[in-house]
């Protein structure tokens, strides 16, 4: 018969592993969420990109699930060491994947709001950048499941790749613009959507960097590697800008939750 801590140890291991478990469910919906805007925004398709604005809610009750879940093992059970560790991170990690499920839901808006002009040019650019960025979220998400501080640290360094493509493409869809003032709105709302992409890479890093804490205790050394160049140039605000709403930086297509 278990002694009274080794219920309490018990208890606590099973608390963390619904922790663990709704930060993987959060993880694989907002890989979807992603997947399916990419899907609308291929197949010009509305109707799928308005099911990925409604899936976003269902992320948003699971990061409250998450916090309530990580509040509750911190005052109940008081966590030390490398338990605190655990549960710290995941609060981390949560509100990240939260942030990703957003700029998800504002790829699908701003595909809403491309369906209504001419198809452009440079649309092709975009599923390859977020085919990248999906297979970052993926690996991210297996590394926290395993613990692995190794494949951290490589997700770490591939979001330069993803940086590198969005300056390739945000410099093409300015000479686009630049030919001809009618493809000024479409290039406008690919802008954004190539940069709503490139900052899930960004959340996917700051993901990246936690599981290595968690792993090894230690923070991850060195600058972050970083490929995007456009910060040099003048262009409106990305819609994940600091100092923007939520929804993105005062923009009508992205009003509301």
């Amino acid at each position: 018969m278990p002694t009274g801590s080794e219920h309490i140890v018990s208890s606590f291991d099973s608390e963390l592993q619904g922790l663990n478990q709704i930060i993987v469910r959060m993880g694989g919906m907002a890989e979807s969420m992603l997947a399916t805007a990419i899907d609308a925004l291929v197949k010009r398709d509305s109707d799928l990109a308005n099911k990925v604005i409604r899936s976003d809610k269902e992320v948003d009750a699971l990061e409250k699930a998450a916090d309530e879940a990580a509040i509750n093992l911190i005052a109940l059970r008081q966590p030390m060491a490398n338990d605190l560790r655990e549960v710290v991170a995941a609060l981390k990690i949560a509100s990240d994947i939260e942030r990703i499920g957003d700029l998800a839901k504002n790829v699908a808006k701003r595909t809403v709001a491309l369906n209504q002009t001419p198809p452009t040019r440079p649309a092709y650019a975009i599923p390859r950048m977020a085919n990248l960025v999906q297979s970052i979220i993926k690996d991210t998400l297996d590394a926290y499941v395993a613990r692995d501080a190794d494949r951290a640290i490589d997700v770490w360094h591939r979001d330069e790749e993803v940086d590198e493509m969005y300056t390739g493409l945000f410099r093409e869809l300015l000479t686009y613009m630049m030919e001809d003032p009618r493809n000024i709105t479409p290039s406008t709302h690919l802008l954004f959507i190539a940069k709503n992409i490139e900052r899930m890479g960004d959340h996917a890093t700051n993901i990246a960097e936690n599981i290595y804490y968690l792993a090894t205790g230690e923070q991850l050394e060195g600058r972050r590697p970083k490929g995007d160049t456009t910060s040099f140039q003048v262009v409106a605000p990305p819609d994940d800008a600091p100092g923007a709403s939520e929804e993105a930086a005062k923009d009508p297509q992205e009003s509301g939750k």
